[in-house]
């Protein structure tokens, strides 16, 4: 695997060994019910729990984006960042923390009041016009994903001419622009769940190395999702061992960070990655 470092508030953070991202939701509506975090006290024992069991990154969202998610306001989805982030730097000054946005305001606001160190869209601009240029001016790590249309209308949208190029030509398309906008600290996440059928999410899983063309860190995000319920027949609650068997794949096929809720097991995922 080809070493490569983010600017992570002038430290380097090196991906020569693949690293965790414990997720933080402090939405009423997340489609892993265990995963709302909502009390103040809730917030900050799941901060402990991500800190204290291994993970690099700390990714908080307001936003649920499952399948059909209610539609959140500005407004609203700042508010809870704003509690939860307060929180989180309180409990863990040091965290390295990315936020789970499409909106350039939030994102400003994030990075700027609070200190969040990368922007997590899962538009990829799409959703927000003023989002290229926010980062731009953020000069943080930026984390594009692939979806086609929004939350409540993605899984309209699973038509492709062919579905590995299409994906690999949106990406090169954004990079392109981000590129001339002087953004060059990018992540890529091919976005298992969004816009994809169960059978499209393992043919993308299966052809996960095509994305190192781009000599970019590759982000993917299984954790306990439909890709694995449908096939295994569980619910999110079983899911657990079906998130740890494709993390492995994903390691061993080029991934560079596994976003999850269940930060020990995939911290011990990345151990017995790296002694092989």
């Amino acid at each position: 695997m080809r070493t490569m470092t983010s600017n992570i508030k002038g430290r380097l953070m090196d991906f020569g060994t693949p690293k965790v991202m414990g997720i933080l939701n402090v939405t009423p509506d997340s489609f892993f019910p265990s995963s709302r975090k909502q009390s103040e006290r809730e917030i900050a024992q799941r901060v402990a729990q991500i800190v204290e069991e291994g993970a690099d990154i700390i990714d908080v969202g307001g936003y649920s984006s499952r399948p059909n998610a209610a539609f959140v306001s500005e407004e609203e989805e700042m508010q809870r960042l704003r509690f939860g982030l307060e929180i989180l730097f309180r409990e863990a000054p040091e965290a390295v923390v990315s936020v789970d946005t499409f909106r350039a305001k939030v994102a400003r606001e994030s990075v700027e009041k609070f200190g969040a160190a990368i922007i997590n869209d899962i538009a990829a601009g799409t959703l927000d016009a003023k989002m290229f240029d926010t980062v731009a001016d953020l000069q943080v790590p930026y984390c594009i994903m692939h979806i086609q249309g929004s939350p409540q209308t993605m899984m309209e949208h699973t038509h492709y001419e062919r579905l590995m190029p299409d994906i690999l030509r949106y990406f090169a398309q954004k990079v392109s622009i981000l590129n001339q906008k002087g953004i060059n600290d990018i992540w890529i996440d091919p976005g298992f769940g969004f816009s994809k059928t169960t059978a499209q999410n393992y043919e993308v899983l299966k052809h996960l190395e095509q994305f190192q063309v781009f000599e970019m860190p590759v982000l993917v995000g299984f954790s306990r999702k439909t890709m694995i319920r449908e096939v295994l027949n569980v619910s999110p609650e079983e899911a657990l061992n079906g998130t740890t068997a494709l993390n492995m794949f994903a390691l061993t096929h080029g991934a560079h960070i596994i976003r999850v809720h269940d930060v020990r097991e995939a911290v011990q995922t990345v151990h017995l990655f790296n002694k092989l």
